[in-house]
């Protein structure tokens, strides 16, 4: 069975998640200060061993139309440096709205102040990893 990281890559934190051993539920796992493509790919090693990842999963931030713009251009230069420094399967998934169901479901839950910054990217992370998830078992 295949295990997945989720990446929700930002310029100063990026959120990881990982799937179960199923392949069927995403849990958040954290973020990490981004420091760089060679910091966070470095990270990503770290996570692919300690959670026997298959396959990568990373946030494509696709414009509302569908197009992509230059924040779409650096996930992709992201994306080839650690298909080609790991050698591990990275898969681009659409990120819209995800950062905006993130926010919603932390109002919901009344998270306020330095623990929304804290989760914020971890739960952007979750919910595109789980909604690949979704996507794929619908197959």
């Amino acid at each position: 069975m295949k295990k997945y990281l989720g990446v929700d890559f930002g310029e100063a934190r990026t959120g990881l998640a990982v799937s179960d051993s199923l392949g069927l539920m995403a849990h958040g796992i954290g973020t990490v200060k981004t420091g760089g493509f060679a910091n966070l790919i470095q990270v990503i090693k770290e996570k692919l061993a300690e959670y026997s990842i298959n396959s990568i999963v990373v946030g494509n931030p696709v414009n509302m139309n569908g197009s992509v713009g230059e924040k779409s251009g650096v996930i992709q230069m992201l994306a080839e440096r650690i298909k080609m420094e790991l050698g591990v399967e990275v898969i681009l998934f659409d990120e819209r709205c995800t950062t905006m169901t993130a926010h919603k479901i932390l109002n919901e839950t009344d998270t306020r102040g330095k623990k929304r910054k804290a989760v914020i990217d971890t739960l952007a992370a979750e919910i595109i990893l789980q909604n690949y998830l979704d996507s794929i078992s619908k197959l």
